[in-house]
Formats: structure tokens, sequence, C-alpha cells
């Protein structure tokens, strides 16, 4: 097995050709907002956990230490939530491609794409380093 075939690496690879394809239909949905009864497609996320399943994490807790620090929960318990935005709005020929909507995602998709290109290519630098390779 060589080392660009460790699991990370793998993984990682596999993110960035889900992010090249999501990056193909939302372009696809940005093509045809304008025609009529046109339906916006998207992919499923992409879940790290179903790549590694096998691998059991360490788990991390936290405790406060000093009553000053500030808390993960709110008031009574309850924590942050990750409220996801619904698109509502439908357009007058009868589509519901918000331009607005599927440009934020191919910018936050774009963004997603570069930080695993980033990371893939800082572990293969610190492997190179670590093998008394240098660049």
């Amino acid at each position: 097995m060589g080392l660009l075939d460790m699991p990370v690496f793998s993984a990682l690879t596999d993110k960035m050709r889900w992010h090249q394809a999501r990056q193909g239909l939302l372009a696809e949905n940005v093509a045809n907002a304008d025609n009529p009864g046109f339906k916006g497609r998207d992919l499923k996320q992409y879940n790290f956990e179903d790549r590694f399943s096998v691998v059991q994490a360490p788990v991390v807790s936290t405790a406060t230490t000093q009553p000053r620090h500030f808390s993960t929960s709110i008031g009574g318990g309850t924590s942050f939530t990750d409220d996801k935005m619904v698109n509502f709005e439908i357009t007058p020929k009868g589509n519901g491609i918000t331009l607005e909507d599927e440009m934020m995602k191919v910018t936050t998709n774009m963004m997603d794409y570069q930080a695993a290109t980033s990371l893939y290519q800082k572990s293969v630098k610190i492997l190179k380093t670590a093998l008394g390779k240098t660049a």
C-alpha cells in the first residue's frame, strides 16, 4: 500500500470528486433558472462518517472550570442549532430556482473544495517532511 492510498487521502479524493459533481449540478440549476417548470437538483450531503463507519473516534467532552467561562448551551440546556434555510420562493414561471440561493451554494461548494484540496496538499507535504524529502 502506497502512502497516498491511506484512507484519509482516499476520503479526501472522494470528497473532492463529490464537490466536482455538485458543481456541475449547481451550474445546471443556474443555467436553467429561467426554464418554466425546471426543478433544481442537488447531491446528497457527503458524509465522512459513512466512509469511516468502522473507525471509532474518541469521545471528547467539555467542562466548565471557571464560573465565568462561556457555556455551550442557552438557558435551560437547549443547545445551539443549525437552522436550515428553506427555499419558499416560487418564481412566476413555475420553477423553484432562486439565483441568489444557487450562487451561494456554488460559492460555498467552491470554498469547501478549496479547503479539501488544501488539506490534501498539506497532508502530502507533512508526509514528505516526515520521510525526509523536501518538496
